[in-house]
C-alpha cells in the first residue's frame, strides 16, 4: 500500500500512463519476465530509487523508465525497504537483506 504522501502520485494518470507503457515495452523485450529472477511474469512496476517525500513531485525519479522495473510479487517483496506484516499479534516488519535473508524490526521506530 502505497505512502500517504505518494497516494496522489499512484493514482494519477500520468503514472497509470507511464506504468502502462513500461509494462508494453517489457512485454516487447522478453514477454514481460520479472527482469529479477527471470522466472515468473512480472507483476509490479517497481522504482528502483524508492519514492519518498523528497522526490515523489521530481517526474525524473517516478515517471523515468530508467528508474523502473517490471518484478514479479515474489522478487518484490525481498527487496530491500520492502516488507511483509503480520495479519494479528504484534505489529512487526519484515526485511530482506541482500541475500534474501529476513532481518525483524519493530514498527513505529
Amino acid at each position: 500500500m502505497a505512502k500517504e504522501y505518494a497516494r496522489s502520485f499512484y493514482g494519477s494518470r500520468s503514472w497509470q500512463r507511464c506504468r502502462e507503457s513500461y509494462i508494453a515495452n517489457r512485454i516487447k523485450i522478453d514477454g514481460g519476465l520479472c527482469e529479477s529472477c527471470h522466472m515468473r511474469i512480472g507483476f509490479i512496476v517497481h522504482h528502483k530509487q524508492m519514492i519518498d517525500e523528497s522526490n515523489v513531485n521530481d517526474v525524473n525519479i517516478t515517471l523515468n523508465h530508467e528508474n523502473l522495473q517490471y518484478v514479479c510479487k515474489y522478487c518484490h517483496d525481498r527487496m530491500e525497504n520492502h516488507f511483509v506484516r503480520e495479519r494479528e499479534g504484534p505489529k512487526r516488519e519484515v526485511f530482506f537483506d541482500k541475500n534474501g535473508q529476513p532481518i525483524v524490526g519493530s514498527v513505529g521506530k
